[in-house]
């Protein structure tokens, strides 16, 4: 199961994983925090542009449920409202994802994982991946869910307990992924127009720590993420080099998505290239 805040972010984060995993037999459920209404057009050429500024959210569900019909995992709304991004010092709006306190918002993520079951929890780190506050707070109701599930005393009408074996945080986005991409493209394609774009991205995340401790082997499924993320035509430019490199160089250069191990129930050894890893062989124990 990953958890996210708004539709769009399941694509740009993980869904190359979602496909590897689908691949080999896994079920994958995809959980939205919010339908994203508050988002802004971050696509100039949007042909659905009235469409947006009429009824975002229903655009963005559209989006979504093109983009899971591509990836094919399972798909479930939280039925929150998307806070926005409001300048800092100003309030939160009334109802929104963010504004509701955790021990609420968590509850309906407790039943889903009381009936999904799912052995592997993704989501964001306590930064949200970057300071959106409806990012955090997915962080916040991830971890509490996760806590909470586990304990029959808590949500007791949600079901029956379940403890999920290992939780990761996304860290698909990193310098040393840049550096590598940026290097192989240096070599092979010394000409491309891509490469002063890369080396603004190399000098914004420089200092980033590398904290990823699992590396999901899924570059075969690279093509299927970027499908998927194209679906949300709102959000993201099919023409955006940020997130559409050549898929080649990808390959080569980087042909993981990492994750970050932070909470398991179950032996594990570093590095790992499965988020599965431990889980089998603790069941047959």
């Amino acid at each position: 199961m990953a958890v996210h805040a708004h539709p769009d972010d399941e694509s740009s984060k993980g869904a190359a994983t979602y496909a590897y995993y689908l691949h080999q037999g896994a079920e994958v459920m995809v959980v939205s925090c919010t339908s994203g209404e508050r988002g802004s057009i971050l696509n100039e050429d949007l042909q659905g542009r009235q469409h947006a500024e009429r009824d975002m959210a229903g655009l963005r569900r559209g989006e979504m449920a093109e983009a899971r019909e591509i990836v094919g995992f399972e798909h479930r709304w939280l039925g929150y409202a998307d806070s926005g991004l409001p300048d800092e010092g100003d309030p939160l709006p009334a109802n929104a994802f963010a504004a509701i306190p955790k021990e609420i918002s968590a509850a309906p993520l407790v039943k889903l994982i009381r009936d999904f079951k799912p052995q592997v929890l993704v989501t964001y780190d306590e930064n949200g991946g970057y300071p959106h506050p409806d990012h955090i707070r997915c962080h916040d109701i991830s971890m509490l869910a996760y806590e909470a599930a586990a304990d029959a005393t808590q949500y007791p009408d949600a079901g029956p307990a379940w403890q999920v074996s290992k939780v990761y945080y996304d860290r698909i986005f990193s310098a040393k992924r840049m550096e590598s991409m940026y290097e192989l493209l240096v070599e092979e394609v010394p000409d491309s127009p891509l490469i002063a774009s890369m080396e603004q991205m190399r000098e914004r995340m420089k200092d980033s720590e590398y904290r990823a401790t699992t590396q999901v082997p899924a570059g075969e499924f690279f093509e299927v993420r970027d499908n998927a993320l194209r679906s949300h035509t709102s959000q993201v430019s099919s023409t955006s080099s940020f997130f559409f490199m050549p898929n080649d160089i990808q390959q080569r250069a980087w042909p993981f998505e990492d994750f970050e191990l932070v909470k398991s129930n179950v032996p594990t050894v570093m590095p790992e290239e499965d988020l599965f890893a431990g889980i089998e062989d603790d069941e047959n124990a």
